[in-house]
């Protein structure tokens, strides 16, 4: 099993930034991608980044240029880089990773508890 766990969230005003962070640990013999993503006040989940363990990023449109995503392989941790933060912003962000925890394993789809970000207007 693999577990991630996040950091950094908390409340920040509008036009300030965050960083959040999630560990992987547990029994991980290769992590693919990487991610985070967010839920809204009463909507849906949805997706922020990406990162591959080659360093390949994917951002949902709205995100691009306010939000960096990063990776340490060595460290099993993803990072999430947000400035010019908007009340639009304020949700529960979530990390995710694609991972193996033995060579013969599936790929499987490991999700972690969340952490709170709000913005203040």
């Amino acid at each position: 099993q693999v577990q991630l766990v996040e950091s950094g969230g908390g409340l920040v005003q509008a036009g300030g930034s965050l960083r959040l962070s999630c560990a992987a640990s547990g029994s991980i013999f290769r992590i693919n991608a990487m991610g985070w993503y967010r839920q809204p006040p009463g909507k849906q989940r949805e997706l922020v980044a990406t990162v591959t363990s080659s360093g390949s990023t994917n951002y949902a449109d709205s995100k691009k240029g306010r939000f960096t995503i990063s990776r340490d392989n060595a460290k099993n941790t993803v990072y999430l880089q947000m400035n010019s933060l908007e009340p639009e912003d304020t949700a529960v962000y979530y990390c995710n990773a694609e991972a193996r925890s033995k060579p013969w394993d599936i790929w499987n789809n490991y999700w972690g508890q969340g952490t709170q970000v709000t913005v203040s207007s």
